[in-house]
């Protein structure tokens, strides 16, 4: 880094987490002397108002050979077809790369990093860090102390998913979906789902590969969860439903520990983790909502208890801003630590298997 700070690229920097990554590296004040925005070409020349480092406005770039080069940092929310092509490039320029999509997740030489639980994997980059799923994401943080404390044996996970996390346009959908059916008028048929998203609920956020029984959405859960703790032996069952909530993803959490620990222990040890606020007195109505966790970073955790059916397993509630904590705000506090570890610098870009 030179004195000054760092050369940041943002790519995807029109899209909803591109636009919080711009946001948050301004509100938490990261060292950089220049930030570059990126975006598809259809988007390059627009100008985004007040997203620079010190409130400037931005011009939107498109991406070439010439325009990637001369970075430190590149922070990616574009989609898994862009990075796989100018994740590397960028790398191979001297940038180290913080990648928000599936692209990169799962390759053996790229780690899979949450800043509260495994910010050792970073030192291991060759270029490409990668950013976990976002129902991975909040997950991983609320059971890192318990896997520390007790060990994980299985995990049963039901999950409650934002409409959000797909796009705008299905956020669209349901507003505008929302708006019909509560003036008694017809709706538009779907777009961005199979199927109604108002008043509904879809066992089926994600995708479903041919001849798979599992969506795509649930395979980050079990295979993220496994690589980014660690441990492969972990067993994990995974239901993604996608709910007709604007932001804020949920989750019901059945806990297998290998160790006894009991829910008193467990919300000690949850309180006192970084990066979580535990709520949870259900006699007053206390746990955590989607509607509160919008806007903010931590991930929210309650309803923990004994379950009946097993003397070591828990039962939690686990709810976080999919955008922030899930995606954009997770991927700042990557750069940060990055820049705290002093391995912003080119390490040779990895493989593309």
């Amino acid at each position: 880094m030179v004195s000054e700070g760092y050369r940041v690229a943002v790519v995807g920097a029109t899209g909803q987490v591109g636009t919080l990554m711009l946001e948050l590296l301004r509100e938490r004040g990261f060292p950089a002397r220049e930030i570059v925005a990126f975006a598809s070409e259809r988007s390059a020349g627009r100008t985004l108002e007040g997203a620079g480092a010190a409130g400037e406005d931005l011009l939107v770039r498109g991406l070439s050979a010439e325009s990637i080069r001369g970075f430190d940092l590149a922070l990616f929310s574009a989609g898994g077809a862009t990075s796989g092509e100018w994740a590397p490039r960028f790398a191979k320029e001297g940038a180290v790369v913080v990648d928000n999509s599936s692209r990169w997740r799962m390759n053996d030489d790229v780690p899979l990093v949450v800043s509260e639980v495994n910010p050792e994997a970073l030192d291991s980059h060759h270029g490409i860090v990668a950013n976990p799923n976002c129902s991975t994401m909040q997950m991983v943080v609320a059971l890192k102390p318990i896997y520390d404390a007790a060990g994980i044996e299985r995990l049963v996970i039901s999950t409650y998913q934002a409409v959000s996390g797909t796009g705008k346009a299905a956020v669209d959908e349901l507003l505008d979906q929302s708006h019909a059916l509560l003036h008694e008028r017809d709706i538009e048929p779907p777009g961005a789902y199979a199927h109604q998203i108002a008043f509904n609920a879809l066992p089926h956020a994600g995708s479903f590969a041919a001849g798979e029984d599992h969506t795509d959405e649930e395979r980050k859960l079990i295979n993220e969860t496994r690589k980014i703790l660690g441990d492969p032996a972990i067993r994990i069952s995974a239901t993604c439903v996608r709910v007709p909530v604007v932001s804020g993803h949920s989750e019901a959490v059945n806990v297998q520990t290998r160790d006894e620990l009991s829910p008193e222990r467990a919300r000690e040890l949850l309180a006192a983790a970084p990066g979580v606020t535990v709520l949870d007195d259900p006699d007053a109505a206390l746990y955590p909502l989607a509607i509160h966790a919008v806007g903010k970073d931590d991930v929210f955790v309650g309803r923990i208890r004994r379950d009946p059916g097993h003397e070591r397993a828990l039962d939690m509630w686990v709810v976080a801003d999919n955008l922030r904590k899930g995606a954009a705000t997770n991927a700042v506090q990557l750069a940060e630590l990055l820049h705290e570890r002093g391995l912003v610098g080119a390490q040779g870009a990895p493989s593309t298997a």
